[in-house]
């Protein structure tokens, strides 16, 4: 398993974060999504032999939101 970092934009409720983590827990090779409304980002665990970053960040955009890689600092 690996985890990734996502910029989420378009999050303001609670709501945003449970759509948002619905969608990504919903994708097969995914095994958990922590979104945070506070750092709008999501911490994902998944599996890279299941699923590729890409798919997980156009999820999210057709979820209406927009996503990017979190750059490591």
């Amino acid at each position: 398993m690996e985890t990734i970092t996502l910029n989420i934009g378009g999050m303001t409720c609670g709501g945003c974060v449970r759509s948002v983590t619905k969608v990504l827990e919903n994708l097969n090779g995914v095994e958990k999504a922590e979104v945070s409304l506070e750092n709008a980002n999501a911490v994902i665990t998944y599996d890279a032999g299941t699923i590729r970053t890409a798919a997980l960040i156009e999820a999210v955009e057709d979820a209406g939101f927009d996503a990017s890689l979190q750059q490591a600092v």
